[in-house]
């Protein structure tokens, strides 16, 4: 039985790989007789371990995978319906059990347990490991534990309660009928406590048992900490802290899967959590002084968060992982997001919301400027939004001359008519985003007709405009992971881009520990203050209480917190959750697919009016079903009595 059971983990291991780059996870696992055979050597025993990272989420896909939430949520728009993902039905309502079939299409229960097994058979045999010294076994132990509550909380966010095999390998005897998911209790303090055991034995930095240039990505106690920090925030976050929409699930087993009453202890907890990550003085939040300028500062800090891989501020997280061999790894996303006049490859499909661009606070002001939107018959209607009087911002009109500051030269690119929404804004708006009519930040681009290089270019996106096939829809071309002047005129230039995936990072536990301290019984709105403010700093933003003097109370810092979240964590992931979460999603997500009328392809400035019939999405939709995924068929065939989600 243990061969057979070998064999078929090196048959999963084969179909669920990892590629990466210079990274820990670049394996081969040798066949071996038995368990205990692999397990008695070094090197076997840690190529084991490394197929039990191989499983992480593939986050950093916005597209595709557990990525694909990003396309879920209010942040990103796609492009084109030619290439459809199972996204587009999901944000259309048009799905159910049993479309969930698989991971590309919203069902990653078979893969995560399949993760949990692997782990579980890892803390099993490594005992067995007769040629690494006690405290190496430790450490690689700790991982595999690690990893377990990794997986387990990758569940728990897709699924909300699921079933906990606990500290024992699955019973493959066990009856399927008699298989249920456990509350929402037992399964966050499981995972809880299995962090706790990991942090005990993870190292504060891998390189304190391992090369630290080729074991990058291994688990160490900070990251330990970090998911215990946001396990803890989910928990006592509305949709698992008493909400009223899930009293009453019960399981086979008898068993309330939600808690009945809301616990304000809970945020106590998440603060708890937050604040120990914190004062271990391990990270910091990545910083520049090159240009002695706090503007330009403010974008290259928050651009060096990708662009120096394992930086300061990093506390766990992976390389960026391949679609296409010829596109790269970070350079895939990059190809699916520029145009197609502007470099090889372009495809310029994915591009950040309307709403996503409205969110960003004006530099001087520090306020941020849109505070909601009037509704119409498809949800918020984002051609009539809320403006704060006191931001500065202005959403109509243009401005005549404006001279980009942010990773271009003027001397080539001179100044502009720009749209007054693109004015004035957040130093990371103009790291991360062209807006129509803005110069590409780059002297050389790389025209896609004509197969040859040119001269610098604006993202003329209105000209550009074509009614089919590869084409941006929006308005703005989301550039984060574009450096200035990198050329992309070949596919070398794509597969060059070598970036870490940030899973997390020291401003997400500085905004955890600010949201718990507003939320917690004996509120502690000054320290909350301090972390949202060391975020906005961080940026060259000023202090909140002096952008927004004599208005700060707990629901006000709570909105200021979650814009502030939207912004700095523009696509990487977190959206979805947080507004699940939050259970916000049923009043944020609605609306119609708003973009700028860029087929207006004769007036620059016609093209700046907001419109909701050119989009091929249609409207997107959220109800009370959508907050939690649902059990697909298959799971539903094999576990008969088992509790499905609401409303599916």
């Amino acid at each position: 039985m243990k061969r057979i059971i070998y064999i078929l983990t090196l048959a999963l291991f084969a179909s669920l790989g990892l590629s990466s780059c210079d990274s820990y996870f670049d394996i081969n696992l040798d066949d071996q007789a038995t368990l205990e055979e692999m397990f008695s050597k070094k090197n076997t025993t840690r190529q084991y371990l490394a197929h039990c990272y191989s499983f992480i989420p593939f986050d950093e896909r916005p597209r595709q995978d557990d990525g694909g939430v990003m396309m879920r949520s209010d942040e990103v728009l796609f492009g084109s319906s030619s290439y459809p993902t199972p996204w587009y039905y999901y944000r259309s309502g048009d799905y159910s059990p049993a479309t969930a079939t698989n991971r590309a299409s919203g069902n990653c229960w078979s893969a995560y347990y399949q993760a949990i097994t692997q782990c579980t058979t890892f803390l099993q045999y490594v005992h067995l490991d007769k040629e690494d010294s006690e405290a190496v076994k430790a450490v690689m132990a700790a991982e595999a534990r690690f990893l377990r509550a990794y997986y387990y909380f990758c569940l728990f966010r897709w699924y909300g309660p699921v079933y906990v095999w606990g500290d024992k390998p699955a019973d493959e005897n066990i009856l399927g009928h008699e298989i249920d998911r456990h509350p929402v209790e037992t399964v966050i303090n499981f995972i809880v406590d299995e962090l706790d055991k990991a942090a005990e034995d993870l190292p504060l930095n891998i390189s304190e048992i391992a090369d630290g240039n080729s074991n990058m990505g291994r688990a160490t106690k900070g990251a330990a900490l970090a998911l215990k920090s946001r396990v803890l925030l989910y928990a006592a976050s509305p949709l698992y802290n008493g909400n009223e929409l899930y009293k009453g699930m019960t399981n086979y087993y008898g068993e309330k899967l939600f808690p009945q009453e809301y616990d304000g202890n809970k945020w106590e907890l998440a603060a708890q959590a937050a604040k120990a990550v914190i004062d271990m003085n391990q990270y910091s939040l990545c910083k520049s002084t090159v240009n002695a300028d706090p503007f330009k500062d403010g974008a290259a800090s928050y651009q060096k968060v990708l662009f120096e891989p394992w930086n300061e501020e990093t506390i766990w997280g992976w390389w960026y992982r391949t679609v296409n061999d010829w596109e790269g790894a970070a350079g895939s996303m990059l190809a699916f997001s520029i145009p197609n006049e502007i470099g090889m490859y372009g495809y310029e499909l994915l591009t950040p919301s309307l709403k996503l661009m409205d969110a960003y606070p004006m530099w001087e002001s520090g306020r941020y400027p849109v505070e909601g939107y009037q509704k119409d018959a498809d949800g918020l209607d984002l051609s009539r939004p809320i403006i704060d009087s006191k931001s500065g911002y202005v959403a109509e009109g243009f401005t005549e001359d404006y001279q980009q500051v942010i990773d271009v030269d003027p001397t080539w690119a001179t100044p502009i008519k720009a749209h007054n929404s693109t004015v004035g804004r957040d130093p990371r708006f103009y790291a991360c985003y062209v807006p129509n009519g803005f110069w590409w930040p780059s002297n050389k681009t790389y025209d896609q007709a004509t197969s040859g290089t040119t001269g610098p270019k604006r993202a003329l996106l209105n000209e550009w405009y074509q009614t089919s096939g590869n084409v941006n829809r929006v308005g703005y071309v989301w550039r984060r992971l574009y450096k200035a002047n990198n050329p992309v005129a070949a596919s070398s230039d794509y597969t060059s881009m070598k970036y870490v995936y940030p899973a997390f990072r020291l401003a997400e536990i500085y905004l955890n520990y600010a949201e718990a301290c507003n939320e917690k019984p004996q509120r502690d709105q000054a320290e909350a203050i301090k972390y949202l403010n060391m975020v906005r700093n961080r940026a060259g933003l000023n202090n909140i209480e002096d952008a927004y003097a004599g208005e700060l109370n707990q629901e006000k810092l709570r909105w200021l917190i979650r814009q502030e979240k939207m912004v700095e964590f523009a696509m990487e992931g977190h959206r979805w959750y947080d507004l699940t979460r939050t259970m916000t999603a049923k009043e944020e997500i609605p609306a119609g697919a708003w973009t700028l009328s860029l087929n207006e392809t004769a007036d620059y400035e016609a093209s700046w009016e907001r419109t909701s019939s050119l989009h091929t999405d249609g409207p997107i939709k959220f109800k009370d079903r959508d907050y939690l995924f649902p059990l697909g068929n298959a799971q539903l065939s094999e576990m008969t009595n088992v509790t499905q989600n609401y409303g599916f």
